[in-house]
C-alpha cells in the first residue's frame, strides 16, 4: 500500500465516540479545512518514512485530545510541529486549529528524547484515532478491544511499508497489544503518570544518548 492509500483508509473509518482527525472537524477549535490539513500532515510524514526508511517505530496507545487529535500526528502536540518538521528535513506541516497552540505533557517528553536520537523514528498508536468519553469529546478514554481490531490490518500494513529495524511499545497497553498480535517489540514505560524518568532511562538503554535533567 502506498502512503496516500494508507491515509485514505484511515480517514474512512467511522466509530461511535471516536474522533477521526483525518475526516472530522471540531466546531469549537478547528479551522474550516482542519481534516485536510491533518491528512496532509500525516501523508507528508508517512511518505518520507516510506521513501527514506526508518530505524524504529514507536507505538503508544491512542491519540490524545491535546495532541494527535489536533495535529493528526501521533505523540505530537502543536508546540512540537516545527521540531517535527526540522527533524524530518523541513516537512511542510501546518496547524489545523485556531487560537494559541496547545501543549501536551506526553508529547513534551517524547520530543525531548527524540531530539537526542540521531536516527529516523516513526511515531504511531495501536488505535490511531481519538477515543473519548460519551458526551465529552474533549476527554481521553482507552479504546476497546473491538475498536482496536478495526485497525489490525492497517497496523500490519504500516509495518510492512516501513520495515523498521525495531518496534518499541510505549506503555503497558501498547506492549500487551503488540504481543497479542505476535509483533516482535521492545517496551518502555509510558512517560505519563510519573513515568518520565523510567521512560527516559528505557530509551537511553535502547539508543545510548546523553541523559539530561527532566526538570
Amino acid at each position: 500500500m502506498k502512503p496516500a492509500a494508507f491515509v485514505d483508509a484511515l480517514a474512512a473509518v467511522r466509530l461511535q465516540d471516536v474522533f477521526n482527525p483525518y475526516s472530522d472537524r471540531c466546531a469549537l477549535h478547528d479551522r474550516a479545512d482542519a481534516p485536510q490539513r491533518r491528512r496532509a500532515n500525516l501523508f507528508a510524514v508517512v511518505e518520507v518514512a516510506f521513501e527514506e526508511g526508518v530505524d524504529s517505530v514507536w507505538i503508544a496507545r491512542d491519540l490524545g485530545y491535546r495532541g494527535g487529535r489536533r495535529t493528526g500526528l501521533p505523540l505530537t502536540d502543536e508546540i512540537h510541529l516545527q521540531t517535527f518538521s526540522q527533524i524530518y528535513g523541513g516537512l511542510a506541516l501546518s496547524r489545523a486549529t485556531k487560537g494559541p497552540p496547545v501543549a501536551e505533557r506526553t508529547a513534551a517528553i517524547i520530543w525531548k528524547v527524540l531530539t537526542q536520537i540521531n536516527k529516523p523514528v516513526f511515531l504511531w498508536n495501536i488505535f490511531p484515532l481519538h477515543p473519548f468519553e460519551p458526551g465529552d469529546p474533549l476527554s481521553n478514554r482507552c479504546h476497546t478491544r473491538a475498536e482496536r481490531e478495526v485497525f489490525r490490518d492497517l497496523l500490519f500494513t504500516l509495518l510492512e511499508m516501513l520495515r523498521p529495524k525495531t518496534v518499541i511499545a510505549i506503555g503497558r497497553d501498547a506492549h500487551q497489544s503488540l504481543l497479542e498480535l505476535a509483533i516482535d517489540c521492545r517496551s518502555v514505560r509510558h512517560p505519563s503518570y510519573g513515568g518520565q524518568s523510567e521512560f527516559v532511562q528505557g530509551m537511553n538503554e535502547l539508543y545510548n544518548f546523553p541523559r539530561q535533567s527532566q526538570h
